[in-house]
């Protein structure tokens, strides 16, 4: 932590007194309290005006995937992806299924309570009103799971009387509707919203190499949600309720997922004085899952059950409570927050000769309680520190893992694992200095922490040729993380750069221990070409780059928004596995970029163009597997046909660029969507 922040301290120390601060109107809420822009020391990406309801996007990752320093585990965003690859990477700090970022929509995480993925159908986009992504801060506000960062979604607040409705269709029958309603009720409003989507699917594998038993990546999803929002007596009160059901074809015909979630939240706020505010937000959800895993042959012509995940009940629980006060020179936030989360896999194993022939279940309990305080504090008119502290317990029970044989009920194992808990305090620390007035530098450190997730503790699982075995003893994951930067901005440009380092201590990785053909202690037979693994703690990932932002708006009908990252992560230690120390992190490219254009011709007319662009990467811990760059363009095109209704077109990867996402088989690669076109109908009333 020390060397990291050393750049922080050499600015602290040249902070002169003299200089005008600028205000900006721009308000987020990075540190857990509405602030102004110029005031957080911290990097806070944000989606340009009118991100979310450009029809390109058909996701929630296609719009945040605009900004550099945002990706998924697999590169395949959410319209194909397994749920277990869409765990959100930040400044490709430790990219894997269970996110090391916390996401959340209104206040309540998003994340999946088992195992830290993001399911992002889940939010359609056109309910967002704006993001904000904070990447390498926000620890000391939030504490677990937002370790590399943290992402907010924030609803739409229609008006009373007002709704929408949006038709689309294309190319692989790809087809959706979206619906919203507001209604006056009693003093406040009642938000009405449904989607309903389904698609029959890119394919997923290479075409050079796709066998008979490949299928496309279909899908169907719907959510239905309700919100009301309006005044309690003296109380500003928010309550929602959002069912999600999704099913997907994962690429094969034994392949399949599904996944169905109920959640309720109420939020209310206040204020104690003219300059103290107040928020508590609590939520409860439910949800159940079900995944089945096969091993394809080398022809790709048939394919074996692997593994039969029939059930995943998990429930979590949760509440957070904030105060926030401003006085002459700044403002302190304090509060506490709580989450409970069990959860269990059930699921069919070892297949041979036509059927299941053992049964597993494993799980467990997780709770986690945090206290936190910030003050954000203004030293003369130029200078503005930000300090923060927070204080975690968490505790791990009622660990499990319950083998039996399917024939005859007969126990094969049934081991309790002990319990476990921890404290960790993370310290924050920020400086920003206005050195005139279109010129801005900031520097911040922090610690932060994350708990395994049941999952990477619980729950050993076959994918492919591939044995991955849980691990109960994983320790906690700490992170030290430091950024310097600068900001310009001048009439119609907004041009920043940042330099940030990270050291993650304990990461917990999938490390292969073994490769077949051969017997082997942990893992039995393994045929040739098939991989154990086991998950365990790496020694340390050092993670180092920089980041250039980029807005221009030379007229009110033009704006371009350009982010580049340039990145290396390394394994800087790992007894469990010497051989790794010094290779390159699977699923961290050296540097990405992305270009967004935005262009009224005319009045009525609207063109979106979109460029993503993801250098070469590796797609395993030995760095064996290569996937190549690639450069993704979308684009769309909206006509206002009159102030209630739009027509629109897209055109989704409009090269047709090759993009590969996995080599998991030698020579067998996995890709993105291939070119997608599509158009549909907007209404407003």
């Amino acid at each position: 932590m020390r060397r990291l922040l050393a750049p922080l301290a050499l600015l602290a120390a040249a902070l002169p007194a003299a200089a005008q601060l600028v205000l900006d109107p721009v308000t987020v809420s990075a540190t857990r309290a509405p602030e102004a822009r110029s005031d957080v020391p911290l990097t806070v990406d944000a989606p340009p005006p009118g991100a979310f309801s450009d029809p390109s996007a058909l996701t929630v990752d296609d719009v945040l995937g605009d900004a550099a320093d945002f990706s998924l585990f697999r590169r395949n965003g959410s319209l194909t992806a397994n749920p277990t690859s869409q765990g959100v990477s930040l400044r490709g700090l430790g990219p894997s299924g269970a996110s090391r970022s916390l996401v959340l929509l209104d206040g309540v995480p998003l994340n999946d309570p088992f195992g830290g993925w993001v399911p992002w159908s889940l939010v359609p986009p056109d309910t967002l009103a704006r993001a904000e992504i904070i990447p390498g801060g926000g620890a000391s506000a939030w504490g677990n799971a937002a370790l590399a960062g943290v992402i907010q979604l924030f609803s739409r607040t229609p008006a009373a009387g007002s709704g929408d409705l949006r038709l689309w269709d294309g190319t692989f029958s790809t087809r959706g509707a979206e619906l919203g309603q507001a209604l006056a009720a009693g003093p406040g409003v009642l938000e009405l919203a449904a989607e309903d989507f389904a698609t029959a699917g890119p394919p997923l594998i290479d075409p050079a190499t796709r066998g008979p038993i490949d299928l496309p990546a279909a899908s169907r999803h719907d959510v239905e949600s309700a919100r009301w929002r309006g005044p309690v007596g003296p109380v500003q009160a928010v309550v929602t309720l959002r069912r999600f059901d999704e099913w997907r074809d994962n690429g094969t015909p034994y392949q399949q997922n599904t996944l169905r979630e109920l959640v309720g939240a109420v939020e209310l706020s206040g204020r104690l004085a003219p300059a103290a505010t107040w928020d508590v937000t609590a939520y409860l959800q439910g949800q159940e899952s079900a995944q089945t895993f096969s091993s394809v042959n080398a022809a790709r012509t048939a394919e074996t059950p692997a593994d039969d995940q029939f059930a995943v009940p998990t429930t979590a629980a949760g509440a957070a409570a904030t105060s926030s006060w401003t006085d002459g020179t700044g403002a302190t936030t304090f509060g506490a927050d709580f989450r409970d989360v069990a959860g269990e896999t059930r699921e069919d194993y070892s297949y041979s000769k036509g059927t299941f022939h053992d049964q597993r279940f494993a799980g467990g309990r997780q709770v986690f309680g945090g206290l936190f305080a910030e003050r954000s504090q203004a030293l003369g008119s130029a200078v503005h520190l930000t300090a923060g502290l927070r204080l975690d317990r968490w505790d791990d029970s009622d660990g499990h893992l319950r083998l039996t044989t399917l024939a005859t009920g007969a126990v094969l194992a049934d081991t309790p694992y002990p319990n476990r808990s921890g404290t960790v305090l993370s310290p924050s620390l920020g400086a920003l200095w206005q050195v005139a007035p279109d010129w801005q530098l900031h520097a911040a450190g922090q610690q932060a922490f994350r708990q395994p997730t049941l999952n990477e503790l619980y729950r050993p699982y076959r994918q492919g040729t591939t044995t991955t075995l849980a691990n109960a003893a994983l320790a906690t994951e700490h992170a030290d993380t430091a950024e310097v930067g600068a900001t310009w901005t001048h009439g119609p440009w907004s041009v920043a750069a940042v330099g940030f380092g990270a050291q993650l201590t304990n990461p917990v990785a999938n490390v292969t221990l073994a490769q077949g053909p051969g017997t082997f202690p942990l893992f039995g037979t393994l045929a040739a070409g098939a991989t154990g693994q086991e998950r365990l703690n790496l020694g340390r990932v050092d993670t180092r780059g920089g980041e250039l932002t980029t807005s221009w708006a030379p007229t009110a009908a033009l704006r371009f928004d350009l982010s580049a990252l340039d990145e290396q992560a390394t394994v800087g230690a790992a007894a469990v596995a010497p051989v790794l120390v010094g290779r390159t992190l699977p699923e961290v490219p050296r540097w990405s970029a992305a270009l967004a254009a935005t262009w009224h011709p005319l009045k009525v007319l609207t063109l979106t163009l979109r460029v993503r662009h993801v250098g070469a990467q590796y797609d395993d811990d030995l760095n064996d597997y290569v996937l190549a760059g690639a450069t993704v363009v979308d684009a769309s095109a909206q006509v206002r046909v009159n102030p209630h209704a739009e027509v629109f077109a897209t055109a989704d990867n409009l090269g047709n660029a090759r993009e590969e996402t996995a080599e998991s088989t030698p020579g067998i690669y996995s890709i993105a969507p291939p070119l997608m076109v599509g158009g549909g109908v907007r209404l407003h009333w």
